[in-house]
């Protein structure tokens, strides 16, 4: 007999090992995207600077939103979310961020990159999450949408017709 994904106690859900994990790996990745979007936002310059600078102002934004809603939906299953830095640091999906001045261009293909890498760790939970908690899969849903609008809008100033 397997473990149910969500066990019920009185009047709360309470998220399996599992669930927990999965929402964990989500939260990491959104708030190290946060944190190297901030990065990435300080650190950009050449022609095109200022749109991309506030560009990475609204990616910025997408990822806190979101890893403040993930956080808030472990807790609601009674699970301690755990976003401080020495955890983000350790258990990160994300490839590192460039130190120093970055081209708009770099900038751009390391940014989307990142998008695409947080995109991915959603994807691959998702299935497990889904059977385990519709309703944190939608968050999910909410979340790969975003991102990938956010990358599309980004890539588009590395192209030209």
């Amino acid at each position: 007999m397997t473990t149910p994904a969500i066990h019920r106690t009185t009047d709360r859900a309470e998220a399996s090992e599992t669930l927990t994990k999965h929402l964990q790996r989500v939260l990491v990745a959104l708030v190290d995207l946060h944190v190297q979007g901030k990065q990435a936002h300080w650190n950009v310059t050449g022609r095109g600077f200022r749109d991309l600078h506030l560009q990475l102002d609204e990616l910025v934004d997408v990822a806190r939103e979101h890893s403040d809603t993930v956080a808030e939906r472990l807790r609601a299953l009674q699970a301690v979310p755990d976003g401080r830095t020495e955890t983000v640091a350790t258990s990160t999906d994300l490839s590192p961020y460039p130190a120093g001045l970055v081209s708009v261009t770099d900038t751009v293909d390391a940014v989307v990159e990142r998008v695409a890498q947080v995109a991915e760790v959603v994807r691959e939970v998702h299935d497990d999450v889904d059977a385990a908690d519709p309703t944190s899969a939608d968050l999910l849903h909410e979340i790969i949408h975003d991102l990938e609008k956010q990358a599309w809008m980004m890539s588009s100033e590395n192209h030209e017709v």
